[in-house]
């Protein structure tokens, strides 16, 4: 039988995960392929149970199919996660099914390096690798 804690509920665990983000635009891509890398060193949310702030540094490093990221909207996105709340692992999840939706690339990987709170810094690696056909 599974213990529950019951400091952290279902709502907790799925704070944010739905929550409405600008759209991030793309535009086609001119070269093939090649990797792009995309440092956000000023990234803040807010911890959904404790309504604490979290804060860190999002690298995204991608290797774009036909689209790629728009930055000012990339820019605008990345700011509407600082009055959300939302764990940091979904943070970098979210992130990450973001952008491949947004731009269907051959590979992408979100790294979340979320700053010292309590004593604890954490970091976070969501990776998406498109099957071959």
């Amino acid at each position: 039988m599974k213990k529950k804690n019951p400091e952290y509920t279902d709502e907790h665990a799925e704070a944010g995960v739905h929550a409405e983000l600008p759209e991030i635009e793309t535009w086609p891509n001119q070269f093939g392929e090649f990797e792009i890398e995309i440092i956000m060193p000023e990234f803040t949310s807010v911890c959904p149970k404790t309504g604490l702030p979290d804060s860190g540094t999002i690298t995204l490093v991608y290797t774009p199919n036909k689209r790629c990221l728009e930055l000012k909207s990339l820019k605008m996105y990345t700011l509407a996660y600082r009055n959300l709340g939302i764990f940091q692992e979904n943070v970098v999840n979210r992130f990450l099914a973001d952008v491949v939706k947004a731009t269907d690339p051959i590979e992408a990987e979100v790294h979340g390096d979320f700053a010292a709170r309590g004593g604890i810094t954490t970091r976070v690696t969501a990776v998406y690798r498109r099957k071959k056909k």
